[in-house]
C-alpha cells in the first residue's frame, strides 16, 4: 500500500538574473524565483579559461544578488552564466550586425561547446558547478544567416543564436544539456538545490 505523506514544499529562491528564460526554466521544475537585477564585471581576465570564466561569473552574480537580497538566511540566491566556445575562444553577444553574421559564419557546419555555470549562495555557503554541452550546426547559407539576423533573435544571445527559438533549425546534433544551452542546466541546478536541502518532488512513503 502506498500513501501520500506530508510534502515539504520548496520555498522560493532569488534569481540573480534579468532573464525571463531562466525564471521559466526554474518554474519548469517547480522552483519559484524572484528576480534580482545585478551588475558584475563580465570582462574575460587574461589567461582565464572558458570554464573558469563562466563559473566565476555565475558565482559573482550569485554573490551580488545575495548582497542585494537583504533577506539574510531566508532564501539562497542563484546566479548563472552561459557562453559559447569555438576553438577555445569565448563568443559573447554580438556587438553589431557584422559581428553577429561573422559568428554565424564561424559556427556554420561545425561543432562548438556551450558552457553554463550555476552557483548558489546563502550566508557563508557557496556552491558552483559547470555544465558542458556540444552543439553542431549544419551548414548555413549566407541568405539564411542574414535572414536569421534580421529576425532580431540573435542580437542579444551569446554566440548569436538561441536554441529555444528559430536557431533550433540550425542544430543537427546536441550532446549534453538542452536546458544548459538555453541558459540554465536543470539537472545541475536540481543537484545544487538538493545540497541546500531542498526537495523538488513530493516525498512518498511506502507503508508495510
Amino acid at each position: 500500500m502506498v500513501s501520500d505523506s506530508s510534502t515539504e514544499r520548496l520555498a522560493g529562491i532569488y534569481l540573480a538574473s534579468a532573464s525571463p528564460r531562466r525564471r521559466e526554466l526554474l518554474a519548469q521544475i517547480g522552483v519559484p524565483a524572484q528576480r534580482l537585477a545585478v551588475e558584475v564585471d563580465e570582462a574575460l581576465a587574461p589567461g582565464e579559461t572558458p570554464e573558469r570564466y563562466v563559473s566565476r561569473l555565475a558565482l559573482d552574480k550569485a554573490r551580488a544578488g545575495w548582497r542585494a537580497s537583504q533577506r539574510g538566511a531566508d532564501a539562497p540566491v542563484l546566479g548563472a552564466d552561459t557562453v559559447v566556445v569555438l576553438d577555445g575562444q569565448v563568443l559573447g553577444k554580438p556587438r553589431d550586425r557584422d559581428d553577429g553574421l561573422a559568428m554565424l559564419s564561424d559556427l556554420s557546419g561545425r561543432s562548438h561547446r556551450v558552457l553554463s555555470g550555476v552557483a548558489l549562495v546563502q550566508e557563508s555557503r557557496e556552491v558552483v558547478t559547470v555544465s558542458a554541452s556540444t552543439v553542431t550546426f549544419r551548414t548555413l547559407s549566407e541568405r539564411e544567416r542574414r535572414a536569421y539576423w534580421e529576425s532580431g533573435e540573435p542580437s542579444d544571445k551569446a554566440g548569436a543564436y538561441a536554441i529555444q527559438g528559430l536557431g533550433a533549425a540550425f542544430v543537427s546534433y546536441l550532446e549534453g544539456s538542452y536546458s544548459g544551452v538555453m541558459g540554465l542546466p536543470l539537472y545541475e541546478t536540481a543537484q545544487l538545490l538538493a545540497e541546500f536541502g531542498y526537495e523538488l518532488l513530493p516525498v512518498w512513503r511506502v507503508a508495510d
